[in-house]
């Protein structure tokens, strides 16, 4: 098992992983149908379950598996190709 230290890193940087993807997604540098601005919501999302199921904390754990699951459609659906639609 971790340390603590351990599970604070993977906490961190599954909370830096969303937290990139949110801004990336308020500046304009991703959209919602991105790949990678699903990616980094999955794998943040899925890290920050791992360490809420660990700590048994129930509430956190739906929050974050619900997150990680509705990252999944679009990262499993079609690759979308093509420029983003400007306004």
């Amino acid at each position: 098992m971790l340390s603590q230290l351990g599970y604070q890193a993977v906490s961190l940087t599954g909370a830096a992983l969303v937290l990139v993807g949110f801004a990336g997604l308020q500046r304009g540098w991703l959209s919602r149908e991105d790949r990678a601005f699903n990616l980094l919501n999955f794998v943040g999302s899925a890290l920050l379950a791992w360490v809420a199921i660990v700590d048994r904390r129930w509430g956190f754990i739906a929050l974050e598996v619900i997150w990680a699951l509705l990252s999944l459609p679009p990262l499993l659906g079609p690759k979308r190709t093509g420029a983003r639609e400007t306004r």
